[in-house]
């Protein structure tokens, strides 16, 4: 059983950033059009209109020329994708699934879903990231207006490893009670970052309560970084032992940083929510950009020279219920356009500091309270049930 398999370090591997729709899903097709024997795709949100045409077009094409294609979408997040165009899929050959369907009787269990981002072509290379197939991401008509996010293409050894996932996820979709297996007895053993290796690689996933490497993982490269901390996130509600790591990192001397997102958001009471963790940090010494040109949707981590990105925002809503997945890779490249990618946008953010924080309105401080509170109020209550 794939919950509380670790995955180890892959060797041999290569990694190109993409960043933001217009650049990485003109090569996610491209990919799919050469495609010869299958293309497997796990996506959260897919919703009708022209990027997700334009995917579908692709691999409505590929199964036409003998691909196999198997699709695996979350139940809540593929609620716009409409029947005309599951329709045209089936017709076409391709494989589709839903993961947990939404039901009134499971009541909080809809709560589950897949949140992972992956696209698989032949054994030759696979995207991750955090990207969903709608037109924020990539709309071919309005190729300015898009969410900021980055995906990853891979080749390599770690091949193996994500069509594992994806394969174990595609069989596990199937059962009634997908969200009932048994919680660990102890943590997982997660492996080390090999030393300046270049091409290293390893699958980083979560599911659920059951299993949650991925943010293990992440807690050990917090505690011994030298150098820096770069982490950005859409919507920041990290967990306590997130929080205290950036802020013992922030007092030993590590330049710790934060890319969150400004009033560009998709859900403004998130943002209000985690808000109320801006003073402490503040005055651990923890650097808090808020990034300007559009909605920040990237979920990306740089530790030195460690880097982590996928579908992961760290924060307790996505960990409790949520299946995700995140690259890891020590590669000199990688993490050198990772960090270009991170200056970048910190030059265009806003950097909040405490006295900015304490001249805010009175009615930004009220939302923030509230939806604090109300934050805080749920998560104590699904603790309680847990």
């Amino acid at each position: 059983m794939l919950a509380g398999e670790v995955f180890p370090w892959r060797e041999g591997n290569r990694f190109r950033l993409l960043l933001d729709g217009p650049q990485f899903f003109p090569q996610i097709l491209q990919r799919i059009d050469t495609a010869q024997q299958r293309v497997d795709i796990e996506l959260y949100l897919v919703e009708d209109g022209l990027c997700t045409d334009r995917l579908v077009d692709a691999l409505i094409a590929a199964s036409g020329r003998g691909v196999r294609v198997r699709c695996l979408f979350d139940g809540f997040g593929c609620l716009k994708l409409g029947q005309k165009t599951r329709q045209r899929l089936l017709d076409a050959g391709v494989d589709l699934r839903q993961y947990n369907p939404l039901k009134l009787q499971l009541k909080f269990r809809n709560l589950h879903r897949d949140h992972r981002k992956l696209i698989l072509i032949d054994d030759l290379c696979c995207f991750v990231g955090g990207a969903g197939a709608t037109d924020e991401f990539w709309n071919p008509d309005k190729p300015d207006e898009h969410w900021h996010e980055a995906m990853v293409e891979i080749s390599g050894s770690v091949m193996e490893d994500w069509q594992r996932l994806f394969d174990v996820q595609w069989t596990l979709c199937l059962k009634r009670r997908i969200w009932q297996l048994p919680l660990p007895r102890q943590l997982p053993k997660i492996p080390a970052a090999p030393d300046a290796l270049d091409g290293a690689g390893r699958v980083a996933y979560s599911a659920a309560r059951q299993h949650r490497d991925i943010l293990h993982s992440l807690l050990r490269n917090l505690r011994r970084a030298e150098r820096r901390i770069w982490l950005a996130t859409p919507y920041f509600l990290p967990t306590g032992k997130v929080r205290r790591e950036l802020m013992r990192a922030a007092r030993r001397g590590v330049e710790v940083r934060l890319l969150l997102t400004s009033r560009n958001t998709d859900h403004p009471s998130v943002r209000y929510a985690g808000q109320r963790f801006y003073p402490r940090l503040l005055r651990a010494g923890v650097r808090i950009h808020e990034y300007q040109p559009h909605f920040l949707h990237l979920k990306l981590v740089l530790v030195d020279d460690w880097v982590s990105v996928g579908s992961c925002n760290f924060d307790h809503w996505n960990l409790r219920w949520n299946l995700e997945a995140n690259l890891e890779a020590v590669d000199s490249q990688l993490s050198a356009d990772v960090a270009k990618s991170f200056e970048h946008d910190f030059n265009q953010s806003l950097e909040i500091d405490l006295q900015q924080w304490h001249a805010r309105p009175l009615y930004l401080r009220m939302y923030q309270r509230l939806w604090g509170l109300l934050d805080r109020l749920v998560i104590n209550i699904f603790n309680r049930s847990g």
